[in-house]
């Protein structure tokens, strides 16, 4: 299995530095600051990139689950929120939200919500960020 790699490069203090990120394969690239990670500011951060991950991850998990199933998705939808608060005054990413959608020929919700929970807990990017004390799933067939 293949090793995939990304730099990151940050410049100056924290508050007012700056730092971009860049995949090996260059299939993005992006600037971030204190502002767009700790204060809300347009542009992206880390946590941005975690919920892109977990999102792709969890989206191939359940295709490959339905596909062994025998009841093949056509589409998978997800969206992850990951939600960073302060703790003990340290930030710390406390919550990730999924919310999957799917459209699958000939199974019922109750089918594709366990297919989903399975999906979430076999993940590779799942079982990754098992430290995040809430990870929820909301999925539903439509």
């Amino acid at each position: 299995m293949p090793t995939s790699q990304a730099t990151a490069v940050w410049e100056g203090k924290l508050k007012d530095g700056k730092g971009t990120f860049t995949a090996a394969s260059g299939a993005f690239s992006g600037p971030y600051t204190f502002a767009t990670r700790f204060e809300g500011k347009k542009g992206t951060n880390p946590e941005e990139l975690i919920a892109a991950a977990h999102a792709a991850c969890l989206s191939m998990a359940l295709s490959a689950g339905l596909e062994k199933a025998g009841k093949p998705a056509t589409r998978i939808e997800t969206q992850a929120a990951c939600t960073m608060e302060m703790v003990d005054g340290t930030p710390t990413i406390t919550r990730m939200q999924l919310t999957v959608r799917g459209k699958v020929p000939g199974l019922d919700a109750a089918g594709f919500q366990k297919a989903a929970e399975e999906a979430k807990a076999g993940c590779p990017v799942s079982r990754a960020l098992k430290g995040i004390p809430q990870i929820t799933l909301d999925a539903r067939l439509g």
